[in-house]
């Protein structure tokens, strides 16, 4: 009955998506529609003293303009982030230091005192026409007294740092500790080697392919206000926060998302622009569109990581890991939208080794820029690129071999369940035959001679390697809601969000194969609260990890309440039914009864009880609140121009495991995926702001680099399949893995390249011209 499961099955949704038949937000048509435009601030820190709205209320066809003032005057609600850094699950706690109280800001979709990052809305405007929207828009006159600005953790946590916050003096928000201080202190004091690495991993944007749009509809007559837009955290979690925004009962909101162009993270959290739409429509009682701009995406999205880290490795005279010790300081932006990062970066400083103890400090500060949220693979990038990085500086310093440093202190497949000494427990792993497994995809013992066939070329080949672990976890709650059709379909209905990730595929797999079904006949449901009830969205790896449990409960529910209905029906016992190949069987004998022919007996046949009547089917809620722990190794190859200081990335090796291969086609191409976003951060792309004017100096796609087709390689990729021991099935997530180490693997590799120069490190992006300076040791 497993069939389905481990194929290599194409994606259903591509014909679609491919062919230009996808819906996203703004496809959807309505009679009447407004279209919103929102009047931005200039500033990155500012007092808004006054505005003045007339002259844009008198442009022809201009219906309505709306200030922080009127929202306020509304009853409009902060948007009600849940920054987490509590623990719960298999997240630890945060845990602030003594005396140190934690600071919460309240988020307002507009300006209601003073702009605390440029493009946060002052006003919006409503036209007839997106012309006339942004004539309207042109004529608002707000009155800013600008402020100084501090837009760099490391600025923004000094004691003279401009205040965002009047209320709070300090910018400062968290400042924890995690692990044990004085037991590490005294391993550094007793060690025969310390290395060190003060690095930024810098600040990204998630450059969707489609940029936030969104649609809010109201409907008097039943008082439901409708939103159509995308967001990974799924439709329940929206419909919920945008009624405490609107201070209305989620009953009378529905959500609903069709196709979403991309998200990794950054649309996990309610944008101010999806509240003030479904306001506007409520006040103008017709339909508001609005879809952003891509410069307007660039400088106002959520954006991620822009993480300072200082980490510190203590070994022993024979290389043996003793300590880690790291302060990792995440600059949270203007709100305080999300802690996660952090959490999950600080708890992962010591990955896949072992390291008798470790310590270290947690802070997140505030800074007049877009509030930071998770980016694929939340926090676990920045955690696995400063403790991958400053064990081959260690190796070289100390006169190790990189790799077999590596070897001598992974966790061995013995010691599992494993305690990484900073509260989490890996459950399962093979983290040595995972690396050993991609040095020899990478061909390592061949790299010497493709270096000196490199060096009669003139360029400088490096080969670097990055092995991590993730933590996993997520919103707990999923619901799976099965049911079987007369017209020999099934629906599932899943309340995950699908943004690329092939949800159409892979769960029918799964729900056809618990079933019996043929794959092509389940079809799933989502993305709207008309039907989804319950659900955590996708982010944290938790779609198909979550998922995969809900739908086999369902399924076991309907072959068991299938089975009484045609136990009734064939006058047997149910215990002498055989269920194979969607039939129910009579033991030893030829008397059948198809699984359809039993969903329409159950809505005909009035002799049955009454608990068997009606549709067949059956709904599995369920809180799940055991983590997961990916892990793997990648291997990367770059040569270096030394007259340009131009990196090619010629090879690439990857190895991820992901305990139960559910469909491996769609893992390869996540993992691709995720290699070439680990890629971008790692030589391309940087937010860029002044830091004098918190302008975002990086705005369109010609500032904002990202990877192309050919900076990058063709990758060669494995799957490795250790079954989870946290997950009944074995699965851990899939998604993220390919993102997590690239950094370190491609940095890693760069300086490989450039040792001779006595180039020690790189930081990221690493640009040509910053690794020509590297080259002649300029800063």
């Amino acid at each position: 009955m497993d069939v389905h499961i481990g194929q290599p099955v194409q994606r259903r949704e591509d014909d679609r998506l491919l062919t230009g038949r996808g819906r996203f937000a703004d496809d959807i048509k309505f009679d009447r529609l407004a279209h919103a435009v929102f009047v931005r601030s200039p500033h990155a820190h500012a007092r808004l003293r006054g505005i003045d709205t007339a002259a844009a209320k008198a442009v022809p066809g201009v219906l309505l303009v709306l200030t922080g003032a009127d929202a306020l005057a509304a009853g409009l609600k902060p948007i009600p982030h849940t920054p987490g850094g509590e623990g719960g699950g298999p997240d630890i706690a945060l845990v602030d230091r003594p005396g140190f109280t934690r600071v919460k800001t309240p988020h307002f979709a507009m300006v209601t005192d003073k702009a605390r990052a440029v493009g946060e809305i002052v006003a919006v405007v409503i036209g007839e026409t997106v012309a006339a929207a942004k004539d309207g828009a042109d004529l608002v006159v707000a009155d800013f007294d600008p402020l100084p600005a501090v837009i760099h953790a490391l600025d923004a946590v000094r004691d003279d740092a401009p205040s965002l916050w009047d209320e709070h003096p300090s910018n400062l928000c968290i400042d924890a500790e995690v692990g044990d201080r004085a037991a590490t202190d005294a391993a550094f004091a007793g060690a025969a080697h310390v290395s060190r690495l003060a690095t930024w991993l810098q600040r990204l944007t998630g450059v969707h392919m489609e940029p936030r749009a969104a649609i809010g509809d109201y409907d008097a007559a039943s008082d439901t206000t409708t939103l159509y837009a995308a967001g990974g955290h799924g439709v329940v979690r929206i419909r919920e926060e945008l009624a405490l925004v609107l201070a209305v009962d989620p009953a009378t909101v529905r959500v609903v998302a069709h196709d979403v162009g991309g998200s990794f993270g950054t649309r996990n959290a309610l944008n101010p622009e999806f509240a003030l739409v479904a306001w506007a429509a409520r006040v103008l009682g017709r339909p508001v569109r609005h879809t952003a701009e891509r410069q307007e995406a660039f400088v106002t999205d959520y954006q991620a990581r822009d993480l300072w880290v200082e980490v510190e490795l203590a070994l022993d005279k024979e290389g043996n890991f003793l300590a880690v010790r790291s302060s990792n300081l995440s600059n949270v932006g203007a709100h305080t939208v999300s802690f996660v990062p952090l959490n999950k970066g600080a708890q992962l400083m010591t990955s896949v080794y072992r390291v008798p103890t470790a310590f270290v400090r947690a802070r997140a500060v505030m800074s007049n820029t877009p509030p930071t949220i998770p980016f694929r693979s939340a926090g676990r990038p920045e955690a696995i690129f400063a403790i991958e990085r400053v064990i081959d500086i260690a190796a070289r310093e100390h006169g190790f071999d990189p790799v077999a440093l590596r070897r001598r202190n992974l966790v061995p497949p013995n010691a599992f369940p494993h305690s990484n000494n900073l509260g989490i427990t890996y459950d399962s792993g093979d983290y040595p035959k995972v690396m050993e497994t991609a040095l020899a995809l990478a061909d390592w013992n061949g790299f010497a001679e493709r270096r000196a066939a490199a060096r009669q070329r003139g360029k400088y080949r490096g080969i670097g390697i990055g092995c991590y672990v993730e933590t996993t976890s997520g919103m707990p709650r999923e619901r799976a809601e099965l049911t079987v059709l007369p017209d020999g379909h099934v629906d599932l209905i899943l309340g995950t969000m699908a943004s690329g990730q092939g949800h159409e595929t892979a769960f029918p797999q799964l729900a056809a194969a618990w079933l019996g079904v043929p794959f092509e006949a389940v079809r799933l449901r989502a993305h709207d609260t008309a039907f989804v009830k319950a659900g955590g969205g996708s982010h944290s790896g938790r779609s198909m990890r979550i998922a995969s449990i809900v739908i086999r409960q369902a399924t076991f529910d309907v072959i068991a309440k299938a089975k009484e209905i045609a136990a009734h029906l064939l006058e047997v016992a149910a215990v002498d039914l055989d269920y194979a190949d969607t039939r129910f069987t009579v033991k030893g004998t030829d008397r059948r009864i198809g699984l359809f022919d039993v969903a329409v007996a159950a809505i005909e046949r009035n002799d049955l009880p009454h608990h068997l009547r009606g549709t067949l089917g059956a709904v599995s809620d369920q809180l799940v609140r055991v983590g997961a722990y990916p892990f793997g190794t990648h291997v990367c190859e770059v040569e270096v121009d030394p007259e340009t200081g131009v990196v090619a990335l010629v090879r690439y090796a990857a190895v991820d495991d992901v305990g139960k291969a559910i469909n491996p086609l769609i893992l390869h191409g996540q993992t691709h995926g995720g290699i070439a976003m680990g890629v971008g951060q790692a030589l391309l792309e940087q937010a860029y702001y002044d830091a004098d004017t918190g302008q975002m100096l990086a705005g369109s796609l010609m500032d904002y680099a990202l990877p192309r087709a050919d900076d990058l390689p063709e990758f060669r990729t494995e799957l490795s399949e250790v079954p989870a021991t946290s997950h009944p099935f074995g699965i851990r997530p899939g998604g993220e893995g390919g993102t997590t180490p690239a950094p370190a693997a491609v940095v890693n590799a760069i300086c490989n390249a450039l040792a001779e120069f006595g180039v020690n490190h790189v930081e990221m992006p690493a640009t040509p011209e910053r690794v020509w300076r590297a080259i002649r040791g300029l800063s």
